[in-house]
């Protein structure tokens, strides 16, 4: 038996998830979460093979959970689930430790078959990403302006057009508000922005939120 652990802010897409794994004889879930901070106290009480994990959720997002859960001892497979279909994104959460990446509109066959194969060992990307990623990464002048951007300036990024203060990142990250500041003066320079609406029409440009 496969024992997986979900991770994922939005509740009627959870409990879509927990009933999809549910159909399966070989897979159950044995734990969930809604962020950060709680999928990684629940991880130190419940042992899992495998942690289906949302990219963007409140307090420690997505990737900024996969180096703290690959730090637990006996660690779990990671693999990601998101809205998001942008290679740069994917290419990130991999580099970070992720053993898979799916998208949210992924076939439910396919996602039960991502989490048999990293739960065995291997690697899974959505077959559409990974053909777009064999012509996308490593295409410098292809690359989209944010994925130049740093992890922590990204994470400043991702809070930012979620409509969060710098007090308040400041707070999440656990960083001085200065620190905040410095990293969304470099994040939007990088991203050619004058202002924080500009961040957030960016992000929707680029299916980032």
């Amino acid at each position: 038996m496969i024992r997986v652990l979900v991770a994922e802010d939005h509740t009627i897409v959870r409990e879509g998830i927990k009933q999809l794994i549910g159909m399966a004889k070989d897979l159950q879930v044995v734990g969930e979460a809604t962020n950060g901070e709680q999928l990684l106290e629940t991880l130190r009480q419940t042992p899992c093979e495998v942690v289906l994990l949302d990219i963007s959720m409140p307090g420690v997002n997505g990737l900024e959970a996969i180096p703290r859960i690959r730090a637990l001892s006996n660690p779990p497979a990671i693999l990601m689930l998101s809205m998001h279909d942008e290679v740069q994104m994917v290419a990130r959460a991999l580099k970070a430790g992720a053993a898979g990446y799916a998208t949210k509109d992924s076939d439910p066959a396919l996602l039960l078959t991502a989490i048999r194969k990293i739960a065995s060992g291997g690697r899974y990307i959505d077959p559409e990403l990974a053909d777009r990623m064999v012509f996308e990464v490593g295409l410098t002048d292809s690359r989209p302006p944010h994925a130049l951007l740093s992890e922590r300036e990204f994470s400043v990024f991702e809070r930012l057009v979620q409509g969060d203060g710098v007090n308040e990142i400041a707070q999440q990250l656990a960083v001085s508000s200065k620190t905040i500041s410095t990293h969304k003066a470099r994040l939007m320079q990088k991203l050619n922005a004058n202002s924080v609406a500009d961040l957030v029409r960016y992000a929707m440009e680029h299916k980032l939120i």
